[in-house]
């Protein structure tokens, strides 16, 4: 039997998190005995949330979201090579026994935004555009290159901020280019993919900067909002023939992997759990 354990979202703002749905159908399908919670806390707070997961027992882990991503990082015990990579986390997993807590980094973004493009039909992509140059557009740069890109186009207002992502996708053998609404729209036509990675209501003023009439019909568009929803920019990109998927279809990827690794169960019947995921948000079953 697996001991009773606790998980929570850390995060600012957390009220509108969909994470505790998520984790905690999960775990009454696979009757594990995980409390999941939702803390709200900012980036400041990065060694206080560390230390919580060190002292109070039954701490089987922690999603992370933003601003805690990259703060979380310095506070681990050992991290995976894909966020010593990508410098940002969403997971902390917990380990040991009291006083030899072992408190691990890893970054499920990019499972949940391979397995949301693939939702939307984009099983391989080429030439792709990324809207925004943060923490979720390294995971978006790194589950883009899994998918095959060759070249990645960053619209970002500031191209200063683009340096890492840019870094990331040329480490990968992309090429890749910092380029405003209006050069994406004329490029719009090419792209197999986009994946806006800025926050709520943040891209609402570029859909109609993008181009969007000369949009391929089917071409796939994942944004990582997903509240409201559908956003401006997904409704202008269905109207316009697009296949759009939200942000809720990440998050349930990235979560089914995390629940992986709270629990640690080897052979569950994971296709299942993922559906009584997403009944409890709302989502259609992914096509499997």
């Amino acid at each position: 039997m697996t001991v009773p354990g606790r998980a929570a979202v850390f995060g600012q703002p957390i009220g509108h998190s969909k994470s505790p749905a998520l984790h905690r159908a999960a775990y009454a399908e696979l009757g594990v005995e995980i409390e999941y919670g939702a803390i709200d806390a900012g980036a400041s707070e990065a060694g206080r949330l560390a230390e919580m997961l060190r002292t109070e027992p039954g701490w089987r882990g922690a999603s992370v979201t933003m601003p805690l991503k990259q703060a979380m990082v310095p506070h681990m015990d050992g991290i995976s090579d894909r966020v010593r990579h990508l410098g940002v986390l969403n997971t902390v997993v917990v380990s040991g026994s009291p006083g030899s807590i072992h408190l691990q980094g890893e970054n499920t973004d990019v499972e949940g935004i391979v397995r949301a493009l693939t939702d939307a039909g984009a099983t391989r992509v080429d030439r792709v555009a990324v809207l925004g140059a943060g923490g979720t557009a390294s995971a978006a740069t790194a589950a883009l290159h899994v998918l095959g890109a060759s070249h990645l186009d960053f619209i970002v207002r500031n191209p200063d901020r683009a340096s890492g992502v840019i870094e990331l996708a040329t480490g990968w053998g992309c090429t890749a280019e910092v380029i405003d609404a209006a050069t994406a729209a004329a490029r719009m036509h090419g792209y197999d993919a986009v994946v806006s990675t800025l926050p709520p209501h943040a891209a609402d003023g570029l859909a109609p900067q993008l181009g969007l009439e000369s949009l391929r019909t089917g071409t796939a568009l994942l944004d990582v909002a997903y509240d409201p929803w559908p956003s401006a920019l997904g409704s202008a990109w269905s109207a316009a023939g697009g296949s759009v998927v939200g942000g809720l279809s990440m998050l349930l990827h990235q979560a089914v992997e995390q629940v992986r690794l709270f629990t640690g169960i080897p052979g569950a019947d994971w296709p299942q759990v993922t559906n009584v995921m997403c009944d409890a948000v709302g989502l259609p079953h992914p096509n499997r």
